[in-house]
């Protein structure tokens, strides 16, 4: 799987830049590096690659890799974008996954930690692509998911929802009225969160539902336990 799979770095140090393309290579990935948010760009004009993995101090750009990830969400929903910078913060934390990266790590973990992390983003990918088999699509009242296309639409309208959000939402409306607590959550979304990144994500994707409609509820919080889909 991983010798047809291009990871994206983009990371203004060129031996930290190095350092991650050799062992990500030397898992069978293909790899490109970028050092600016430009560079990038410009390699991805043509085609955008599999992941990628961004810092958000990029050079002169302070935010720059906050606006590389908002720029690749607004040409994709579904690529599967990781934050790795040395920032700890929790508004950045916040920031990023509200940007709609699926992860975001800091420069204090392991390489095995990383490679664990894009091999999980990879198998979400997968699962989601080749699920056609099982023939899944979830109708829940106005919500359509689907697996086979990866698509999720509300009252027959495009929802445009990233990997992690996706499967969120897919392991709320399985079983409405059915409360998932945070490790629930995390387990169906493959990732790793702290309960204000669970709220994070709830928030966008509320946000992302009332776009298109704004009496939208049916993701409700139960205070103390967790969220469910309720009655639409």
């Amino acid at each position: 799987m991983t010798s047809r799979k291009l990871v994206a770095i983009v990371e203004d140090e060129a031996a930290i830049r190095d350092n991650y393309a050799e062992r990500l290579r030397r898992q069978g990935y293909r790899v490109a590096g970028y050092a600016s948010r430009r560079e990038a760009l410009a390699g991805f004009a043509g085609r955008l690659p599999d992941l990628v993995i961004i810092d958000i101090n990029l050079g002169d750009e302070v935010e720059g890799g906050f606006e590389l990830c908002r720029e690749l969400r607004a040409r994709s929903a579904q690529l599967p974008i990781i934050f790795l910078t040395a920032r700890e913060s929790e508004l950045d934390v916040v920031s990023g996954l509200r940007l709609g990266a699926d992860d975001y790590l800091t420069k204090n973990i392991s390489l095995e930690h990383l490679l664990a992390r894009v091999a999980a983003l990879f198998r979400r990918t997968v699962a989601l692509s080749s699920s056609a088999a099982d023939g899944e699509r979830i109708e829940r009242g106005s919500l359509t998911l689907d697996r086979e296309r990866m698509t999720a639409t509300w009252r027959e309208r495009p929802v445009p929802l990233t990997v992690t959000e996706f499967w969120v939402v897919h392991a709320l409306a399985r079983r409405p009225g059915h409360v998932r607590n945070r490790e629930q959550l995390m387990t169906a979304a493959n990732v790793i969160l702290d309960d204000s990144t669970v709220t994070s994500q709830i928030k966008r994707i509320r946000s992302k539902f009332a776009a298109s409609d704004p009496s939208f509820d049916a993701i409700q919080t139960v205070y103390g336990m967790g969220y469910r889909w309720g009655p639409v």
